[in-house]
């Protein structure tokens, strides 16, 4: 699978539910001498919260269980 196949996919937490945003608005944290993908930083900003901070939540890559056709399946460790 291709990294810009994800972009468009929601990022959801199976142990809450929780919603965590998109993947394309991600920040990607990349091992520089691999160029694993360590992990991913979620910015889940409301559009109607104009005067909150946005959720800022860093995800490891191994806690990704499951990519589907349109979300991403993630499991708090």
């Amino acid at each position: 699978m291709k990294l810009s196949e994800l972009y468009s996919k929601e990022i959801i937490n199976v142990d809450t539910g929780e919603n965590l945003g998109i993947f394309g608005d991600c920040d990607l944290v990349i091992e520089e001498k691999t160029g694993e993908i360590i992990s991913f930083i979620s910015g889940n900003s409301s559009h109607f919260g104009f005067f909150k901070e946005p959720k800022r939540k860093e995800i490891l890559w191994k806690n990704i269980k499951k990519i589907g056709s349109d979300m991403i399946i993630i499991e708090n460790e």
